[in-house]
């Protein structure tokens, strides 16, 4: 199993000098990634989740590919109808050929109707937005002369360089865990990429995408892949409280080692952290003891 830090972009570490030392900490404490999520504004009813400040996340892996050699860099999610597909392929591209071929683009449709109303994105057809986008980016990331026509864009006659450093593309992680999510992973993804779910339902989960590949013609079931949250405690302490639904990751180091070790026999092969931490002092403290005392202890 490979393991990425989420690193705070948003809610209450969201500070720049956090943000890049936890980069660098974690290529140095030798995690295979690093990890930041997406949101262009923030509507009142949400800022108890996400916080006021939301550094942008493909500025924020620019800065962070400029700061480490190594780690992979990668969008948890990123929520693909906010932008337009050309100029996010650009991005997405450019960032990729600029950190040597780095980049995984973990994507989502995006859950939260009044900030999709707010970029001008109707909210019914995020799904259908998302699922052209992706083809379309891919088109711009892989022909030597992209042609497009869709119904939210459509492009022809146009030069698209630089072309990505991985090839085909950087792999698209599906973020979600509803039926549509896991229909967009096999059609699009290389791996399914869900947040806090219990090993039930990644286990189910698997077998459903096993499932709509057979059904598909797909040879290869995508990978699974987890971000969730974590908080190694000392004795006697309780976890915080999680800004997400769902299953939380929480005791004393051994306890996380067995909740981890059985994540690892459902299937999962890359886990991104996302450190339950009350300032950046304990983010560090909270790093340093998941490398030194979980990872190297997970079967």
């Amino acid at each position: 199993m490979n393991f990425g830090v989420w690193i705070p972009n948003c809610r209450h570490l969201a500070t720049p000098d956090i943000i890049r030392a936890t980069a660098v900490r974690a290529e140095q404490q030798g995690y295979d990634s690093v990890w930041v999520s997406d949101h262009v504004v923030v509507p009142h009813a949400n800022v108890v989740n996400f916080g006021e400040t939301v550094f942008d996340p493909l500025v924020t892996l620019a800065v962070v590919a400029g700061a480490t050699s190594r780690v992979r860099l990668g969008t948890t999610v990123l929520i693909v109808p906010y932008r337009n597909a050309v100029v996010t392929a650009k991005m997405i591209s450019s960032l990729d050929a600029l950190s040597g071929g780095r980049v995984t683009v973990g994507i989502g449709a995006g859950w939260v109707a009044a900030e999709s109303a707010m970029l001008s994105v109707p909210f019914a057809e995020r799904g259908a937005m998302t699922d052209e986008y992706l083809r379309a980016m891919q088109e711009l990331w892989t022909s030597p002369a992209p042609s497009f026509a869709g119904k939210y864009t459509a492009f022809s006659g146009l030069v698209f360089e630089p072309k990505p450093a991985q090839k085909p593309h950087p792999p698209i992680w599906v973020g979600g865990h509803s039926r549509a999510a896991l229909r967009r992973t096999v059609e699009l993804g290389a791996a399914w990429h869900p947040i806090n779910r219990p090993p039930a339902e990644l286990r189910s989960g698997r077998l459903e995408l096993v499932r709509l590949c057979q059904a598909r013609g797909r040879s290869t079931t995508p990978a699974l892949t987890l971000r969730n949250d974590v908080r190694i405690l000392r004795p006697g302490e309780t976890p915080p409280a999680s800004a997400h639904a769902g299953r939380v990751i929480a005791g004393e180091a051994s306890a996380v080692v067995d909740q981890v070790t059985e994540l690892a026999d459902c299937g999962v092969e890359h886990l991104v952290l996302e450190f339950l931490a009350a300032d950046g002092r304990d983010l560090e403290a909270q790093m340093a003891a998941f490398a030194e005392q979980v990872r190297p202890r997970v079967r």
